[in-house]
């Protein structure tokens, strides 16, 4: 169960959204992955974790999903 950051305020994030949401974090996550294959390997945190981390801190936007 994820405790951190709170899903009420990743779906505030995400327009109050939880699809946009869930595609935010699932093209992040993918682009984590082919960028830093290596170092998840040994990582204690998975990539949509990280991606997750990245949405709540504001490092990436539902605009971004134009790309």
């Amino acid at each position: 169960m994820m405790i951190e950051p709170p899903i009420d305020e990743l779906t505030k994030k995400a327009n109050g959204n939880k699809y946009v949401l869930s595609i935010l974090a699932s093209k992040r996550a993918k682009e984590i992955e082919t960028v830093r294959r290596a170092e998840l390997a040994t990582a204690d945190k998975k990539s949509i974790s990280i991606a997750l981390e990245e949405i709540h801190e504001g490092k990436v936007k539902p605009s971004d999903l134009n790309d």
